[in-house]
C-alpha cells in the first residue's frame, strides 16, 4: 500500500545538556519517513531542499527505500535551517534561528505516480498547502494529519477546513487545548473528532500518548529510557511508526489502531535516544520487535 508523506526537510542544529550537533538531518518529512520505511516501501516524499542540501542525505533516504521522486531541489536556494537549544526539562526549548529559505514559498508537487497512494501522512506544515495535497490526490484509504500551535493560532479557519479532510489528527497536549478551549484532553479529543477526524491522538511527550474514537480510549505508555539525548523529531517518529504499522498491515480496526500507537511510541524512543536521525538510522526489525514487545510488559498485569 503505497505511502505518501508531505512536510520539511531541514537542516538542524541542536544543543541539549547532553551533547550537541551541528548542520543534522532534520524536518518533520524525514523522520516521519524514516520511522515509516521500517514497515512499509516504498515511502513517498514530497518537500523542498536548495542546491545546498547534501548528497549523502539522499543517499541515505534512498537506502531505505525513500521514493525522493516529489523532492524538489531548487538548486540556487538554500534548504530550511533551523537551531534549538533545549533545557534540562527537555519539554523546554529556545529557538536560536529559523531560516525558512526554499521552504517560504513550498508549493508541493505532486508527482502523478504518488497520487494514488492509499496512506497519507502530512506533516505540521501551512494547513492550505496540507488541503492542496488532498486536492490533487485520489482517494486515500487514511489520511493522517499533524499541526502546531502557529497555525492555530494565526490560521483558524484554514486548519478547520483542512482537518475535515483528515482521517486522524494527532497533536500534543497543548495543542488539543489551544484548538478546543478545553483544558481535559478527553474532552478536547471529543471536541475534535465532532470536526471530522474519526480519530485523535494527543502526545504527551514522556508520559506516552492517548487515542480517543467515538468508541475507544487507550492510552499508552512512553518507553522508560535511561538515556534521553535529543527529543526533536519524536513526535513526528511516532507519526511515521503508526501510520507505517497501518500500511504494512492495511488493518484500520481498533485493535490495530492500538498497536499502531504502541509501533508509534516504539520509534519515538529509538529517535530520542541519539541526535538527528541516527537513533533510527541501522535498526533491524527484530530489535523493533523485542521493544514492541516490552511495551506490552510495561502495563500488562494479571488478575488474582
Amino acid at each position: 500500500m503505497g505511502l505518501l508523506v508531505v512536510g520539511s526537510v531541514a537542516i538542524d542544529s541542536i544543543e541539549t545538556p547532553f551533547g550537541s550537533v551541528k548542520d543534522a538531518l532534520g524536518g518533520s518529512a524525514i523522520y516521519i519517513s524514516v520511522a515509516a520505511s521500517y514497515f512499509t516501501a516504498p515511502v513517498r516524499l514530497v518537500a523542498v531542499v536548495g542546491g545546498d542540501f547534501p548528497r549523502e542525505h539522499i543517499r541515505f533516504l534512498e537506502s531505505r527505500d525513500i521514493d525522493v521522486d516529489g523532492l524538489q531541489i531548487v538548486r540556487e536556494g538554500k534548504t530550511f535551517r533551523w537551531g534549538g537549544r533545549y533545557h534540562y526539562d527537555l519539554n523546554m526549548r529556545d529557538s536560536l534561528y529559523t531560516e525558512l529559505n526554499v521552504f517560504e514559498k513550498f508549493n508541493p508537487v505532486v508527482p502523478s505516480g504518488y497520487k494514488n497512494s492509499a496512506y497519507v501522512c502530512l506533516g505540521n506544515i501551512d494547513p492550505t498547502l496540507q488541503r492542496q495535497v488532498l486536492e490533487r490526490l485520489g482517494k486515500p484509504r487514511l489520511v493522517v494529519g499533524d499541526t502546531m500551535n502557529y497555525w492555530i493560532e494565526h490560521k483558524p479557519k484554514e486548519l478547520a477546513e483542512t482537518i475535515r479532510f483528515m482521517d486522524v489528527l494527532v497533536v500534543n497536549e497543548s495543542e488539543a487545548r489551544l484548538l478546543t478551549n478545553e483544558p481535559n484532553l478527553i474532552k478536547a479529543a471529543k471536541q475534535i473528532i465532532k470536526t471530522g477526524p474519526g480519530i485523535v491522538i494527543i502526545k504527551k511527550g514522556e508520559h506516552g500518548a492517548v487515542l480517543v474514537t467515538e468508541q475507544t480510549i487507550f492510552s499508552a505508555p512512553a518507553y522508560p529510557l535511561e538515556n534521553i539525548n535529543d527529543p526533536t523529531g519524536a513526535g513526528d517518529a511516532f507519526a511515521g511508526g503508526f501510520i507505517g504499522w497501518l500500511a504494512r498491515t492495511d488493518d484500520l480496526s481498533a485493535e490495530n489502531l492500538k498497536r499502531a500507537v504502541v509501533y508509534g511510541s516504539t520509534l519515538a524512543s529509538f529517535c530520542v535516544e541519539k541526535f538527528s536521525v541516527e537513533g533510527m538510522k541501522d535498526l533491524t526489525y527484530l530489535q523493533i520487535q523485542d521493544r514492541y514487545r516490552s511495551f506490552m510488559q510495561l502495563s500488562r498485569f494479571d488478575e488474582r
